[in-house]
């Protein structure tokens, strides 16, 4: 196994201490390289995720969520359940006063998605 296998396998999501909890403000985070598979037909979705959140306490390790973006692309998962396990995971490690993350999925049989979950949609 070559050493970024490795380090994606035992990839988790980290947080760091916000250094300014005192304050509101947005961070936007884009990863256009996300894939996985299909859990029909097997094939590679392509999509860019992205990520905007207001921190409370807490911000994600950019390596970390890298990494744990990356765990995705072996794993046979519907665009939504991707999405909305990428949100879960995000909130219960943050707990950030505001959450939305996007699905932008490349077309696939002429049919494009995208799926948004936001806290703001609760």
């Amino acid at each position: 196994m070559k050493y970024g296998e490795k380090e994606i396998k035992e990839a988790k999501l980290e947080s760091w201490d916000n250094p300014f909890p005192e304050r509101n403000y947005t961070i936007d985070i884009t990863f256009p390289e996300f894939s996985c598979l299909c859990p029909r037909s097997g094939y590679p979705d392509y999509a860019t995720i992205r990520i905007s959140y207001v921190p409370d306490e807490k911000i994600v390790e950019l390596r970390s969520l890298k990494l744990y973006l990356n765990s995705y692309r072996d794993r046979y998962i519907s665009h939504e359940e991707a999405t909305n396990r990428i949100y879960r995971d995000l909130e219960e490690l943050l707990k950030p006063r505001k959450l939305e993350v996007v699905g932008d999925f490349n077309p696939r049989g002429n049919v494009k998605t995208v799926i948004r979950v936001s806290s703001e949609d609760r």
